[in-house]
């Protein structure tokens, strides 16, 4: 019996020693398949974690009167106070920590070869360590988290910038403003006052502040990417031409070719790409705040009350974001130029989409309000289950339109609209 238990114990610590340093075989498993499946996971669990500690960050900036728009970059925008959870600090801490989250998922799945003497057998394996590393980077973020969710008082746990703005509006922390009823937010710097409706609204690109770094910040990552492949194919014709590893048909796999993890040099850019990615989700969600923003327009209005998760996966730019996400993460820990030139290539095409839907204008009379919730409170007179959004009353000099729980008719072009209980005049725009 004591030999049956200490050869358990060797077999126990064998395992841990390769699960805390070495490898764990995985057979008759694609490589690809497995690396893909893992960032998709850790995809979904970095998206978790931002929705607890983006809804705990716009209640902090609520609590500061600093909250401007539904939708911000939770990771570079922070609270006051270097102690705070949803502070600076903590904020930079866990952009490290999604950094090494991606970066950990994206080589836990490698190459595993056994050579005896008459058989050469190639393998799938799991690093112990890097997995280890992954699972306290995730663990940490959620510490941090929950410790913003803690500190500040939750106003609603709803993504939707109309639950927002009621709730701002409830808790007195935001005041509607007279005669901007056909105000959209590209016109907050100016007086205001009483406006015919426009038939194209703004872009994105104009409306948010933030969005515009957030293209040149992509467009950024695509030229170094660029950059870097010229440098490397530079080098491989002046010093290594005959190398191995120069490009070749072979090379153009979109998966990157971890056999050469061994031999060749590890080229990655998850550092940067993950920021990138991150503060692409600026502009899938702000999209979102507006598309939604303009369901009130149409013959079933917009239901108040929305599932966070649903309008994720039916809204198609976060779609996209989302698959998008695990694809070029992946992509990002590459070792032959070529499958540099295929990042390069994706970015590309990434950033021309969202540099696209950033300057793309709305077309209709309905003022743009890209989940901005001053301009939300101005623009929604009545709230209920279900909004619709029209014309409501004829005046003079003045019409009013605004919301109702019931369908109303669409605005009057030419019309001039202020406002409900407009008694004076006021400049006409």
């Amino acid at each position: 019996m004591d030999d049956v238990h200490v050869g358990l114990v060797r077999k126990y610590w064998i395992a841990l020693s390769r699960l805390l340093t070495g490898r764990q075989r995985v057979d008759e498993r694609p490589m690809e398949i497995l690396a893909l499946v893992l960032n998709l996971i850790v995809t979904l669990c970095t998206e978790s974690i931002g929705f607890v500690h983006d809804i705990s960050l716009r209640s902090a900036l609520a609590s500061e009167c600093r909250l401007r728009f539904n939708t911000n970059l939770r990771l570079l925008t922070a609270a006051r106070g270097w102690c705070n959870p949803n502070g600076i600090l903590l904020n930079g801490i866990s952009a490290v920590l999604l950094i090494i989250s991606y970066s950990s998922a994206s080589l836990v799945v490698c190459p595993d070869s056994q050579t005896t003497l008459n058989t050469s057998e190639e393998g799938v394996a799991i690093a112990g360590l890097r997995l280890l590393i992954l699972g306290i980077a995730l663990l940490l973020q959620v510490m941090i988290a929950l410790s913003g969710m803690r500190a500040v008082k939750i106003l609603t746990w709803s993504s939707s910038p109309f639950d927002l703005t009621a709730a701002l509006v409830h808790h007195t922390q935001l005041t509607p403003t007279t005669f901007r009823c056909m105000r959209c937010v590209s016109d907050l710097d100016t007086d205001g006052g009483p406006a015919r409706p426009s038939e194209i609204q703004p872009a994105a690109w104009d409306a948010h502040p933030s969005i515009r770094k957030v293209v040149i910040s992509l467009w950024g990552i695509v030229a170094a990417c660029a950059g870097w492949a010229a440098l490397v194919m530079y080098i491989w014709d002046k010093y290594d031409s005959m190398s191995p590893n120069a490009p070749t048909t072979q090379t153009w796999s979109f998966i990157p070719d971890f056999l050469t993890l061994q031999s060749g040099i590890i080229y990655r850019v998850s550092g940067p790409l993950t920021l990138g990615l991150h503060c692409s989700e600026l502009i899938a969600n702000v999209i979102r705040d507006e598309r939604q923003w303009r369901c009130t327009s149409g013959k079933k209005g917009l239901r108040m009350a929305t599932n966070p998760v649903k309008m994720i996966f039916t809204h198609p730019i976060c779609l996209v974001l989302f698959i998008a996400k695990p694809f070029l993460l992946n992509l990002s820990v590459v070792m032959l130029n070529a499958q540099i030139w295929n990042l390069c290539t994706a970015l590309f095409i990434f950033a021309c989409f969202f540099t696209f839907v950033a300057l793309r204008r709305p077309r209709g009379p309905q003022p743009a309000a890209y989940g901005h919730v001053q301009t939300l409170a101005n623009l929604v007179d009545e709230w209920s289950p279900v909004i619709w959004r029209g014309h409501k009353d004829d005046g003079i000099p003045y019409c009013h339109a605004g919301t109702s729980d019931h369908p109303l008719p669409d605005v009057k072009m030419d019309c001039v609209y202020a406002g409900s209980g407009v008694e004076s005049l006021a400049p006409v725009s």
